[in-house]
């Protein structure tokens, strides 16, 4: 997303919005490693909420990632 910087001075200056992203690494027990996402805020609350392994088969089913 874009938008402006407004000065007190009412200058206008162009910048970006850029997402609220986090690398974060998550322990797996179906596979019994780490997982390093990048991932927002947001699905960190998800992700602790119902579990990695349920998480990623939900979004794998979405369509809204693929896991090899």
């Amino acid at each position: 997303m874009k938008g402006n910087n407004v000065a007190h001075s009412k200058l206008r200056t162009k910048r970006d919005f850029s997402l609220n992203l986090k690398t974060k690494k998550f322990w797996s027990e179906e596979e019994q490693r780490f997982i390093t996402l990048k991932v927002s805020c947001k699905g960190m609350r998800i992700i602790e909420k119902n579990g990695l392994d349920a998480t990623l088969r939900d979004a794998q089913q979405k369509g809204l990632i693929n896991l090899v």
